[in-house]
């Protein structure tokens, strides 16, 4: 896998995502993609796994820890290139979409993020277009200055080989972030836009009601033990 220069001195003037720092221009030392593609890049992809330095951004994720579907789609002519993301969510299939606009760097992308006023600067480090893609993604907040560094492992399917996996945690690791806060998501189907799901219900203690009985019917006597237990 590509060599990747370490990004952590950058990151030094304030934690992510919670602490305010200096504002700074980021200018980060990636290598991205050798001979990056951006046609063999676009299609269908599924986000299985991700990594973050915004503790906000962990714990959604480990509330909802699942396969994100993502669909890439550019049109020649165009300086970006849209990104349609289904997921589900809230007992539902939620879809979004994400314009990425393109810079003279090949396989590096930036989009705004309007809800938390962040820039964003997305790296695809290493793939193999078949089969995975290893994204970096770098966010400022304006105008706290906030930096947020994170990782995201897609896959053609909604699984990779061990060996991917490895490569993913030895690019973590390289940029300071611990390997066993990679957050891998679970296969929760196939995800259709506005179709209602039925969300996993804990087993509650069953009560059993009275059955109805027939008019001028004796009901049978109930020893008392069995008569208590129904009603737990």
């Amino acid at each position: 896998m590509q060599r990747v220069v370490s990004l952590w001195s950058l990151l030094v003037l304030g934690s992510a995502c919670m602490v305010q720092a200096v504002p700074v221009i980021l200018e980060p030392l990636v290598l991205t993609q050798e001979n990056f593609d951006l046609a063999r890049f676009m299609g269908k992809w599924f986000e299985v796994a991700v990594v973050s330095t915004c503790p906000h951004y962990m714990q959604r994720k480990r509330g909802n820890p699942v396969i994100v579907a993502l669909e890439l789609q550019h049109v020649a002519s165009d300086g970006n290139f849209t990104m349609t993301a289904t997921s589900f969510r809230n007992g539902s299939c939620k879809k979004t979409s994400t314009d990425y606009s393109l810079t003279n760097t090949p396989g590096r992308f930036f989009h705004h993020v309007a809800r938390f006023a962040a820039d964003v600067d997305s790296f695809v480090v290493h793939s193999n277009y078949d089969e995975y893609a290893m994204l970096l993604l770098l966010s400022i907040e304006k105008p706290s200055g906030n930096k947020t560094t994170s990782f995201k492992l897609y896959s053609r399917s909604m699984s990779v080989r061990p060996t991917v996996l490895d490569d993913f945690k030895t690019l973590v690791r390289q940029h300071g972030v611990s390997d066993e806060a990679i957050i891998m998501n679970q296969n929760k189907g196939v995800c259709v836009p506005g179709e209602q799901v039925t969300e996993p219900v804990t087993a509650q203690p069953q009560i059993f009601l009275p059955k109805r009985w027939k008019r001028n019917t004796v009901p049978p006597v109930v020893p008392a033990q069995e008569e208590d237990a129904g009603n737990v």
